[in-house]
């Protein structure tokens, strides 16, 4: 059974979901569909409190004229995890929310325990070429893929939802230009990096994400105690747009949140 509720904070009105039980854990959805993780949210609620977020214009959370930028919806989190009283969260965040996660975690650590980024980049050149150049398409193009998942069943599950004005705003987000990799070298949040092993990212980029957190640099010894302390993970027959939904992922989420 879930609850659903808004907070007013920092200047958004964001909707919420509370489902399960135990040591919170902030779910942040992917680009333009809100429900991006699928039966897998009720997975992950099984061993603990979920609390799903719609982003700013997203799903129930509605928009402002404040334009999307991963910054500023990073503090939108924080400031919930502060309105909820939680002290210290885990966040777990899918493509765009992998970004939000990230920058939750880099301008507000005191909120964040441990971090679990999927898909997640560190630079706007680390994706494929084609990929950035369709990004680079989606303000263009969006009257026409706002009009089409407006008549799809995520259109009409969320039927405020202005989508022409969504994709014109993660349009305006992703064509800009971000190298974020002195800041992840910083982090402080234990961290998880999840990636797809036909990802939408080139693999060098998720071995730079991966040496940016300590990882690769030894051997971690016969009995592991040189291994670093974030972990890294590629999910086998998985692409960018299946790994929230794919079923092994709440089993390596949980290895990683439950271990001391």
């Amino acid at each position: 059974m879930s609850k659903e509720n808004f907070a007013d904070v920092n200047g958004q009105h964001i909707f919420y979901s509370v489902h399960g039980a135990g040591k919170p854990l902030i779910l942040l959805h992917g680009g333009i569909n809100p429900d991006s993780f699928g039966s897998n949210l009720a997975e992950l609620a099984k061993g603990r409190q979920v609390i799903a977020v719609h982003l700013q214009a997203h799903g129930r959370t509605p928009d402002t004229d404040r334009p999307l930028r991963c910054e500023t919806m990073g503090d939108d989190v924080a400031a919930l995890i502060g309105h909820l009283k939680l002290g210290k969260a885990d966040v777990m965040g899918y493509s765009l929310g992998s970004f939000v996660a990230l920058q939750t975690a880099i301008r507000h650590p005191d909120a964040v325990d441990r971090l679990v980024l999927m898909a997640a980049r560190m630079r706007q050149d680390d994706a494929y070429p084609e990929v950035v150049a369709a990004f680079n398409q989606l303000e263009a193009n969006a009257a026409m893929l706002g009009g089409s998942v407006k008549a799809s069943p995520l259109g009409q599950a969320y039927p405020d939802v202005d989508w022409t004005n969504l994709f014109r705003k993660v349009g305006d987000l992703t064509k800009r230009p971000f190298d974020w990799s002195a800041d992840v070298a910083k982090l402080q949040a234990r961290t998880l990096l999840v990636f797809a092993d036909a990802d939408y990212l080139r693999p060098e980029h998720m071995v730079e994400f991966w040496k940016a957190l300590g990882g690769g640099q030894r051997d971690a010894g016969i009995d592991g105690s040189l291994r670093p302390a974030n972990q890294f993970a590629i999910v086998p027959n998985t692409t960018h747009y299946t790994l929230a939904v794919e079923p092994m992922l709440p089993e390596i989420v949980e290895r990683f949140l439950g271990t001391a």
